[in-house]
Formats: structure tokens, C-alpha cells, sequence
């Protein structure tokens, strides 16, 4: 693994130079790890979204389906089952994961944050979603 660090000794300074200008220093540790670089506090404690954590489920079909009617929307692939072809995958789930992309915005921003109750599944938000927002957060219950 190729790790970068910054050392320090834990001790913020702050001095004013004779112009006026008024530095701080702020003790970080910087590390890479898979290619990311890390932010970690003097404690040891990481700065920002760790990284280690997996998509969930949904997370990942949410991003496929936007992939997906990306690459439909921009012209790369004629249909649905140009895309299935592509991926070597069925033409039906091609169009399930696409109409997670119409998915009301609270919904959406529960699916990232993974706070989707329990007994909402994949199969429920992917096949045949109201097409009002309002009629999905009634079903959904955000």
C-alpha cells in the first residue's frame, strides 16, 4: 500500500507575521489508501465519508439505472436492449433500474443515506413507480 503522511505534533499555532497576516496551523494527517487520500484528525479519526463502506443494494442500482439512461439519453446505445446486449444482462432489468431514475427526490436522498425502511425492497421502488412524486412518498412513507 503507498501511504503519504503529513506528521505533526498535535499542536495548533496561530501567529501574526509583521504585514498583519494572520496564519493558523492546523495539525492533519494525510493518507492515501486505494487510491483516495484521507484526512485524519491528530486522534486518528477520518475527516469526511469513510470510504471503506459498501454500497448498499439500492445504492448500487440507482447508479446503473442513471448509467444506463445516460448512455440511452447520449446516443451510445439505440434502446433498452441495446444496453441489455451490452451489459449481457435481460432487457427487463435494464428498464426496472431506469425507472428508479424517477424516483421522487426524497426518496432518492434516503436510498444514498440508506435510511430505506426495512420492508421497502428493490422489487417495490423498480417496478412500475407512480409517475407523481407525491403518489411515490405516500407509497414510500419518507
Amino acid at each position: 500500500m503507498n501511504e503519504i503522511e503529513i506528521k505533526s505534533n498535535g499542536q495548533r499555532e496561530s501567529y501574526e507575521s509583521s504585514d498583519g497576516v494572520m496564519s493558523i496551523r492546523v495539525p492533519i494527517k494525510i493518507t492515501r489508501r486505494g487510491g483516495r487520500k484521507l484526512v485524519k484528525r491528530p486522534s486518528g479519526e477520518l475527516i469526511g465519508r469513510p470510504w471503506d463502506q459498501k454500497s448498499t443494494v439500492l445504492q448500487l442500482a440507482l447508479a446503473r439505472g442513471h448509467r444506463w439512461l445516460r448512455m440511452f439519453e447520449s446516443g451510445r446505445v439505440g434502446s433498452l436492449k441495446g444496453i441489455a446486449k451490452l451489459e449481457g444482462i435481460d432487457a427487463s432489468y435494464v428498464s426496472r433500474m431506469i425507472n428508479l431514475t424517477t424516483l421522487a427526490p426524497e426518496i432518492v436522498e434516503a436510498i444514498l443515506d440508506d435510511n430505506v425502511p426495512d420492508h421497502i425492497t428493490l422489487f417495490d421502488l423498480a417496478v412500475d413507480p407512480p409517475n407523481l412524486w407525491q403518489d411515490q412518498t405516500v407509497f414510500f412513507e419518507v
